[in-house]
């Protein structure tokens, strides 16, 4: 047993006792407060399960136990640790990767709060112009919306209304006596026009409401101005300065009519510019075409043209309607350049219509899943031709600040948004709002810049980010925020960072120390490791293997003879010896990409050799995914006729016939429901049902394979519902997860569990850790196929029932891989791998270089987008982008051997690769 150094006497400190999430073996462990803490050891060791399923779970569920029992009702109900006590524990704020659940409509400006001030200050320091005409905008007085009203149409029908609540959640009872008390009897609600009687309307109060009173009903005719004048001014009175004119057949859309901002030359009234105005997410501000996505969903006539054989497979898609909708395309303008085809008139409604036709309901509303997937298969992402991808309706980008839109502004990168802002100036009336608002936005700015992320514009999607862009996006807002006192837990804040921007990165989590706080880092970098006050290993091995305590305390102090994976680490003198490969030699051809250009790629070309493994490095947001995961993945799979979207812009690119089947591990997350387990993600669960279905006691029975599924009534427990655990309610507290009484957590039936193969339940399989199961099901090549393939991905000790939910980062990566793997048959595959070594310790990097280097020795092209410097020195081929990152990055600087890019001065991995061999501690 390793000897544990304790933290510093009299020192404040998290007192953990008995903490037993997942593997956790009964620990008690002492964390020092307002230090900077690394939770390390090997994958599975339970760093997670005690940085955030025990110490950040135990801070969240007390922070919500504090809040009223009304509150707490809207919340989710937060499961207890299982732990005995956590003494000592500050507010916690978690900042993990989470990438796969983030939602379309946020941004990076958004996500750090900038947006916020900017709405702001365009509400208060911009200025207006006219949407169409584009001329700054006045106010309108009355006696011009009055001959504006006279000007329309003679026997045109109006309705002249005053709005009174505009996007508000109530009852709005005072509302509905205010319009009584004025001595009218209509108004219109939520767009529909009621008679308002004694008793007010009832309005759910939990919902958003328009309210509008219906001041008038005009009929446009000679002799009609004094009426209309009287009709206006009431409306603008009870409209505070605003009316609306409304066709009451519904065909026109409203007009607003204001004394506030009016166009002088086109007589466009536009309503009171608020900071809602210049918000994508409020109905409001956001394009009324996307609804604030920036995006639309277009058929692309290029798929109808191609040979849709996977649909006609799937029959998802009648022929007949996919022949028509393809010669409905021939009709199309072909632009191999661009995915977006502008359909004729009526094309689009024949096409929808046949597919209807053969769908037998209706298109958009169809309720098969197949068909669904079917039909997206035939769409595509496109900017929304309203708002050009801003997300803005037009009034919101018709304001200007310094002669820039809103728009403008978002779209510039971190560091040209700064430059932008320390020129502006503002006049003697705006310098109370200006100054101090722009103060904030350079603030923040600058805490973008500081974690290594100053390529990004404010602009982009959350959903666009890696997990670690994502992770520094919200480290940026919390250093932003200046709270004191707080518990922050972060989860692999390197990850896809390059090694020139860790000390950035380090230095962010050092000044949230400094002022005041207490910074949890699950981490596997060394650098990150070296630069901690306090670090707590974890281990010795995974799953049941780990989950204790191996060492803790300085870095510099950790006894690589106690046991800890982690100290051996940090005390090895050299990297790791290895020979030359010959697969380089032995490579008959390389894929060629000549001219990419997506994003930020500069005109790229790369070679990447045949059955080889290739690295593909290069600092965050130099062109990596651009290249490989946003150009070359999508083209290949388009060769291999399997559809998917457009790939990214380029000239051409060769050696694809070299290349039979494709696996890519990306970095999108597995299930993460209690119902997603590795069995089912590997894909070998269905065939272990088929096993049972086979035996003779199920056919005796009369049970398919459907009995043996955990997801349909039938063969699960019904108590549970196949999940193997049961919420209890515990009213004031959070709700318990409790194992199932009835099933034990098996997640079936009795008469399911009674069918026994080589006298197992389908309950006891799951159970299984992989490596038993692997030997278990020897008999069995479909299945043992698939958990060798786990068992190689060195997770031999997760059980096939796990729940996906309490995988580790790591864990889930290799889940990913080994699913790859299993479903891989021919040699001549193309892995393409996105960051594998994310949530990897260093003796789990070696197994997953093993792993690499015998798909390449197969005859495989393994290209992998990486950061970590043991894989890139141990690749045959490196292509490397830069030279920075965004606009200043998207050019090839380095190709070649790991050796030859040592010798390339304008390689920033080059130069890391040199220092790791000149100084491997």
């Amino acid at each position: 047993m390793a000897v544990l150094t304790e933290p510093e006497e009299d020192g404040p400190a998290i007192q953990v006792r008995g903490a037993r999430v997942h593997n956790l073996q009964n620990i008690d462990v002492d964390i020092p407060r307002d230090r900077l803490v690394v939770f390390s050891g090997v994958s599975g060791s339970g760093k997670s399960s005690l940085a955030f399923d025990t110490i950040h779970a135990e801070g969240q569920r007390r922070y919500i136990e504090g809040l009223s029992a009304y509150a707490r009702q809207f919340l989710d109900q937060q499961e207890p640790p299982d732990v005995d006590a956590v003494d000592g524990l500050p507010p916690t704020v978690s900042i993990d990767q989470r990438s796969g659940i983030v939602s379309a409509r946020s941004t990076v400006g958004t996500i750090t709060e900038i947006h916020d001030y900017l709405r702001l200050l365009y509400a208060r320091a911009g200025t207006p112009h006219c949407p169409r005409c584009g001329r700054p905008i006045r106010r309108q007085t009355p006696d011009q919306i009055v001959t504006e009203v006279m000007a329309l149409t003679e026997g045109t029908k109006l309705l002249v209304l005053a709005p009174m609540i505009r996007g508000r959640k109530g009852s709005h009872v005072e509302t509905f006596a205010t319009i009584r008390r004025e001595g009218l009897i209509r108004a219109r609600v939520d767009g529909a026009t009621i008679e308002i009687g004694e008793e007010p309307p009832r309005l759910a109060k939990t919902k958003v409401h328009t309210i509008e009173a219906v001041v008038d009903r005009l009929v446009i005719r000679e002799g009609i101005r004094p009426r209309v004048a009287e009709s206006v001014d009431r409306a603008l009175k009870l409209g505070e300065g605003t009316a609306i004119l409304s066709d009451p057949a519904g065909v026109s859309p409203d007009r607003i009519l204001s004394v506030n901002f009016a166009c002088p030359e086109c007589g466009i009234g536009i309503e009171e510019v608020e900071p809602r105005t210049f918000s994508f997410n409020s109905p409001y501000g956001a394009c009324p075409t996307c609804t604030g996505l920036g995006k639309v969903r277009v058929f692309d006539s290029e798929l109808l043209m191609r040979d849709r054989s996977k649909l006609l497979d799937e029959g998802a898609v009648d022929p007949a309607a996919l022949a028509q909708a393809r010669k409905l395309a021939r009709t199309l303008p072909l632009d191999s350049r661009s995915p977006v085809k502008e359909w004729p008139e009526g094309v689009e409604a024949e096409f929808v219509a046949a597919l209807e036709k053969v769908l037998g309901h209706d298109f958009e509303q169809a309720k098969g899943e197949r068909q669904k997937a079917a039909i997206e298969l035939l769409r595509i992402d496109q900017p929304c031709p309203a708002c050009k991808g801003s997300r803005l309706r037009p009034e919101a980008l018709a304001v200007t600040l310094a002669g820039r839109s809103i728009r403008e502004v978002v779209g510039l990168s971190i560091s040209e948004a700064r430059a932008f802002f320390e020129t502006i100036g503002f006049p003697d009336d705006l310098q109370r709002i200006g100054p101090p608002l722009v103060r904030e936005i350079l603030g923040r700015l600058d805490f973008v810049a500081r974690v290594g992320l100053d390529y990004l514009s404010l602009d982009r999607g959350a959903d666009t980010l890696s997990g670690g862009e994502l992770q520094r996006v919200r480290l940026a807002r919390e250093i932003g925020a200046g709270l004191v006192g707080v518990c922050y837990v972060l989860d692999e804040p390197t990850s896809a960072l390059h090694p020139r921007d860790s000390d950035r990165l380090i230095a962010s989590l050092k000044e949230l120390r400094d002022a005041g706080n207490t910074v949890l880092v699950v981490e596997h970098d060394e650098a990150m490791i070296r630069a901690a006050d306090w670090v707590v290993d974890l281990g010795p091995g995974a799953g049941t293997e780990g989950g204790r305590i191996t060492a803790q305390g300085p870095p510099e102090t950790l006894d690589p003879s106690e046991g800890s994976a982690t100290a051996r680490f940090l005390s090895r003198k050299t990297p790791t010896a290895t020979g030359p490969s010959d697969r380089l030699a032995r490579s008959p051809r390389a894929i060629e990409i000549r001219g990419a250009r997506e994003h930020h790629l500069k005109v790229a070309e790369a070679r990447l050799p045949i059955g080889c493994l290739t690295c593909v490095t290069g600092v965050s947001g130099s062109g990596k995914s651009s290249l490989i995961e946003d150009t070359l993945a999508p083209a290949v799979r388009r060769h291999l006729k399997q559809g998917g979207p457009k790939p990214g812009a380029f000239d051409e690119i060769l050696g694809m016939d070299a290349i039979e089947a494709m696996v890519n591990v990306d970095q999108s997350p597995i299930g993460r429901t209690p119902r997603s387990i590795p069995a089912t993600i590997v894909g070998v669960f269905d065939e272990i049902r088929k096993v049972f279905a086979l035996t003779r006691e199920a056919k005796i029975r009369g049970y398919g394979p459907n009995r043996f599924s955990f997801n349909v009534k039938g063969g699960r427990c019904e108590t549970c519902a196949g999940q193997g655990v049961r919420k209890i309610e515990m009213q004031f507290l959070a709700d318990l997860l409790v194992t199932c009484e009835t099933c034990g957590g098996q997640r079936f039936n009795r008469p399911t569990q009674e069918v026994r193969f080589k006298n197992r339940s389908i309950g006891d399989v799951l159970a299984m850790r992989v490596d038993q199961a692997a030997d278990f099901f020897d008999a069995v090549p479909k299945v043992r196929r698939g958990l060798l393939a786990l068992r190689d991905a060195g997770l031999g000790y997760v059980t096939l029932g796990q729940s996906s939910t309490s995988l580790s980062g790591g864990e889930a990566q290799r889940v990913k891989l080994a699913t790859g793997l299993n479903r891989a048959s021919a040699s001549r595959t193309l892995y393409l791998l996105d960051e594998p070594s994310t949530g990897l310790h260093a003796s789990d990097v070696e197994n997953l270089i093993g792993i690499l280097e015998r798909l390449a020795d197969q005859g495989n092209t393994v290209i992998v987008i990486e950061h970590n410097l043991e894989i890139i020195r141990r690749a045959d081929w490196i292509v490397d982008l830069g030279p920075d990152a965004g606009e200043k990055g998207g050019e090839v600087v380095a190709m070649g051997t790991p050796e030859h890019l040592t010798r390339v001065e304008a390689s920033w991995t080059g130069l890391a690769l040199k220092n790791l061999a000149r100084n491997p501690i």
